[in-house]
């Protein structure tokens, strides 16, 4: 029986086979460019948040 705990354990050969496919998908060339991409989209969204707490402490103080 596999728990769950098992199951969804990353370790060491895990992230290499990920690495090793994310290389071969993509190409050496071509991730820095997706990660300055990921990074300024997980900035966005970070931000949207943050508008989105300033409203509603907005809409509560009227």
């Amino acid at each position: 029986m596999i728990t769950l705990n098992t199951f969804l354990a990353i370790g060491p050969m895990q992230i290499a086979l990920v690495v090793a496919i994310v290389l071969l998908l993509f190409g050496g060339k071509k991730i820095p460019e997706l990660m300055r991409g990921l990074g300024s989209g997980i900035k966005e969204f970070k931000d949207a948040s943050k508008d989105d707490e300033v409203l509603e402490e907005k809409k509560k103080e009227e």
